[in-house]
């Protein structure tokens, strides 16, 4: 007798390792000796390095380009400019948001660091030497960096490409530098709520411009075999399936003639969905010159020049009754999406989900309007972990409600509690569209006030600042409450495409006859823990051991068609596939283990991994067993094998939710913050590997921290970027990071196949408002209102040297 069979319950239940499991991450194993695998270590045979001519304007007119002395440099093998591009309609590129990017500049230049020629050459850096030989003749011209005078009468047009275009592709532009306008909700009853409001607040909330930084920048690699006619693309590509078809698109190659590989990838966060000149530029070099073409960005040119994130001004407007009830909300969003509307956006709306900005309240009447504009600055505007435009909007509701809290003279909790979506009223249907899957805020809420001891930091805030109005301290004590509902899960195909492309995701498994498994999926892991979790889930669905069933993705040979991994949306999509795939193998399964055993499909029940026959079980098929059996002893007619593929299109997204508190500590005569505690609650529904949760959750609130106080890609008023390196640019590292307390509820999603709503988003969310609000907090008594992001030592000191208390 086999260990297995004799094996408990518990025993057979924790080999599974399926969900629920605190299990450690199967990708770290490599990781931590060294041994992953990224685009930079891919080296070919003959393969040759490419570099960018970048311009130092941020607006200016090219009147000439001389590479001569590039090509004369030993081991330079071309020049790429937009002139020879154009012949192949390749000097403009489709943008997600359905606009068009240059890839080489043509006639002018929009932004600092633009690119305008590509050196190839033997050597990275004889191409990087290359590059600065290139003589290119500009005429500086005025630019715009104030998102607010884009659209001033006599604003210089910044794209002449479209100027005097009346329609974009979301509808009518009223300026050659207006992109679009978008409203939802009810206007007309979100303005009368206003104006019959017994008490209403209005404030301008501005999430600064910040960019992702991922510890690997973006890279690509084109091989093209000219004799097959095929091209080969290695790249840091969070969905490699969309940059195939775009690649396609773009140089008519057929698409199953194309290999797109994403190798291990340092840290996506949103930079890596959106397609860059660096891959256009590689693949071109790798046409004409028939060799390999490696790209990689510096940090200097990520951080000037791929996609940023944020960048709205956002002017929220509350109206509540005298005892706190939320009657109405509106809100102006303008939204500075740079030289290009490049968003990284998947949805059919070209503000993302921001509509979600009603957040966990019941507010009965809204209205949302979002105007779009151009700038002199990069273009992009990525999910910086998050879902698109989602934590904007959670920072603008969370910020308002501690504005109307100041104002009404209530408690922030207190207001918040008084205002939540109540949890029978879910399924909630929001004033702005959405319908919420499932939620008990309440009981979040109040578990975290009690875990913190909420009614005793507000007594200890009173009698600190007593003592600070004594003299007798320096330190302001803040703290800062946030409550966030998250809308991710990108998928349902009416709220969700890329370039036509519907939202779903994908998961093929193969079961081999020795009981081991390989599941294909058609995401792509930054660092999500995909190789453990997805097992996971699989495990538990077919009685395999996670430790047995491998997981691949990132080939566009191999993995079918999915949409990649972005906006907290491979569990609550690809993680449905998997379970779903792992259902039919289950079914098919059960046909055999009836077989096997000689009864019917009805008369067998499922145990962990194994058939039973019901009030015999005794007699039993394992799912080993039953594997070797799909390969030799099937029933008659019967297929051979135990496959199945699954693709996924969700009928709703998810609501994951959380509540977070931060106390803050401020030093008057320095403006230094220091954070004593962060807790944060996270309801992400079912639980799948709890230890990576955590580690999801450390991840986010650090970033969040980032954001909140310090992260910032800042011009001059000549367009000339003012943080594009780590010396400019807060990357928090172990020195400045809180410690954070984490804790959870679990309401799981109705109609997810396992219940799960996703997490990897949420810190970022509902943290940088936590933090905000705390910073904030402490000087509310002074009647602050509102201070703008990020919060750092000199901002916080001007804040305090403004209301006399510095020495």
């Amino acid at each position: 007798m086999s260990d297995a069979a004799t094996m408990t319950l518990e025993e057979r239940e924790a080999t599974l390792g399926g969900v629920g499991t605190a299990r450690k991450r199967k990708e770290d194993v490599r990781f931590i000796q060294g041994a992953g695998n990224y685009v930079d270590d891919v080296k070919l045979p003959g393969m040759v390095f490419g570099d960018f001519v970048r311009s130092p304007y941020a607006h200016a007119r090219i009147k000439s380009i001389n590479a001569e002395a590039a090509l004369a440099v030993p081991g330079v093998k071309a020049v790429l400019t937009a002139a020879d591009l154009k012949p192949l309609n390749l000097h403009y590129m489709p943008t997600l948001a359905g606009d068009v990017q240059a890839v080489l500049a043509e006639e002018k230049v929009l932004f600092q660091n633009q690119e305008v020629a590509f050196v190839i050459a033997e050597d990275r850096y004889i191409a990087s030497d290359a590059a600065e030989l290139v003589e290119v003749d500009y005429e500086e011209l005025p630019p715009i960096v104030d998102a607010f005078k884009a659209m001033d009468e006599g604003a210089i047009c910044l794209r002449e490409d479209i100027q005097g275009k009346t329609e974009g592709a979301h509808g009518a532009r009223r300026h050659d530098n207006h992109i679009f306008t978008w409203e939802i909700g009810d206007k007309e009853g979100a303005d009368k709520a206003l104006a019959d409001g017994e008490v209403t607040v209005k404030e301008l909330v501005t999430y600064q411009r910040v960019h992702p930084s991922p510890l690997e920048t973006c890279a690509s690699i084109a091989s093209m075999d000219k004799i097959k006619g095929e091209l080969t693309l290695y790249g840091t590509f969070q969905a490699p399936h969309v940059v195939r078809t775009v690649a396609s698109l773009l140089s008519g190659i057929p698409e199953h003639k194309i290999r797109v590989i994403a190798p291990d990838i340092g840290g996506g966060f949103g930079n890596k969905v959106g397609v860059y000149p660096g891959y256009v530029c590689s693949i071109v070099a790798s046409i004409v010159l028939g060799v390999p073409v490696k790209w990689v960005e510096d940090r200097i040119e990520n951080l000037s020049s791929t996609a940023f994130a944020r960048d709205y001004h956002m002017t929220g407007e509350l109206a509540a009754t005298k005892d706190g009830k939320i009657t109405g909300l509106k809100c102006h969003v303008l939204a500075d999406h740079g030289a290009f509307d490049a968003c990284a956006d998947p949805t059919k709306w070209p503000a993302g989900f921001f509509n979600i900005c009603t957040g966990s309240y019941d507010i009965p009447v809204a209205h949302v309007s979002v105007d779009g504009v151009y700038t002199n600055k990069a273009p992009g505007g990525v999910a910086y972990r998050c879902s698109f435009r989602v934590t904007e909007a959670a920072y603008m509701i969370e910020r308002m409600m501690d504005v109307l809290a100041q104002k009404l003279e209530m408690d922030p909790a207190e207001l918040r509690l008084k205002n939540f979506v109540q949890p029978a009223q879910f399924p909630y249907n929001s004033a702005l569209g959405w319908e919420y899957d499932s939620g008990d805020y309440p009981t979040a809420m109040n578990q975290m006030m009690q875990a913190v001891d909420y009614a005793g930091l507000r007594r200890e805030q009173a009698e600190q600042r007593e003592k600070v109005a004594r003299g007798d301290s320096r330190t302001l004590m803040g703290i800062g409450v946030s409550f966030f509902t998250e809308i991710v899960g990108a998928g349902p195909s009416r709220n969700c495409d890329i370039l036509g492309v519907a939202m779903f995701d994908s998961c093929e498994i193969r079961v081999h006859p020795t009981g081991s498994a390989i599941a294909r999926l058609g995401t792509k892991s930054q660092g999500q823990a995909h190789e453990t979790t997805y097992a996971q889930i699989l495990a538990t669905e077919i009685g395999i051991p996670s430790e047995d069933i491998g997981i691949e993705e990132g080939d566009t040979d191999t993995a079918p068609y999915g949409l990649g991994t972005y906006g907290s949306r491979s569990t609550p999509v690809a993680g449905a596939a998997a379970a779903r795939v792992g259902r039919k193998i289950r079914a098919k399964a059960q046909k055999i283990a009836a077989h096997l055993l000689e009864v019917a499909e009805g008369d067998l029940e499922w145990e962990i991994d194994r058939f039973k026959v019901k009030g015999l079980p005794e007699k039993e098929a394992t799912m080993k067993e039953i594997a070797w059996a799909a390969y030799n002893n099937l029933p008659e007619g019967m297929e051979p094998g135990l496959e199945a593929v699954d693709y996924y299109d969700p009928p709703n997204m998810t609501y994951p939710f959380g509540a977070y508190l931060c106390v803050a500590d401020i030093d008057v005569d320095t403006g230094e913050t220091s954070i004593r505690r962060f807790y944060a609650l996270d309801d992400c529904g079912t639980r799948i590997n709890p230890m990576v949760i955590e580690g999801q959750v450390h991840g986010g609130l650090t970033e969040a921290f980032g954001i909140a106080m310090g992260q910032e890609i800042a011009y001059d008023e000549l367009g000339n970027v003012q943080g594009a390196s780590l010396m400019d640019y807060f990357l928090p590292t172990a020195v400045e990071t809180p410690v954070w307390e984490t804790d959870f509820t679990v309401t799981p999603s109705p109609h997810h196949p396992i219940g799960a709503k996703g997490v990897g988003e949420s810190p970022n969310v509902g943290g940088v408002p936590a933090f905000s609000n705390a910073v904030i907090d402490a000087f509310s008594h002074l009647g602050v209102k509102h201070m703008p992001m990020p919060h750092t030592a000199w901002r916080v000191w001007q804040q305090c040297h403004e209301l006399g208390l510095t020495k």
